[in-house]
């Protein structure tokens, strides 16, 4: 695949690049070069390599998903809770409908 100069000044005006003759012909051979490395890229055999998202490993750093001990902040204190909402409806804070 190859790209013309008449497809490189239209790339630039969609993306509203200001490029003069000697750059538009500076990157038709830049593009293509690059096209040309994304179809070696292509040929390349990558059967039994898993797909990465970084090429370093990474691991989210996540805590334990425990229940505080501290009575506090144990939960369960759902009726307490809702004593101060202005409308309970079935153990969840009631809300007026915005959407009619």
């Amino acid at each position: 695949m190859s790209v013309t100069r008449e497809e490189v000044a239209k790339i630039s005006n969609l993306a509203r690049i200001r490029m003069t003759d000697g750059e538009l012909d500076r990157m038709v051979p830049e593009l293509n070069k690059i096209l040309d490395w994304v179809e070696q890229l292509g040929e390349v055999d990558v059967t039994g390599v898993e797909p990465m998202t970084a090429v370093i490993p990474n691991t989210l750093r996540l805590r334990a998903d425990e229940v505080d001990a501290i009575p506090e902040t144990a939960g369960g204190r759902r009726d307490d809770v809702l004593a101060n909402a202005p409308a309970a409806e079935h153990g969840f804070f009631g809300v007026p409908k915005v959407i009619e």
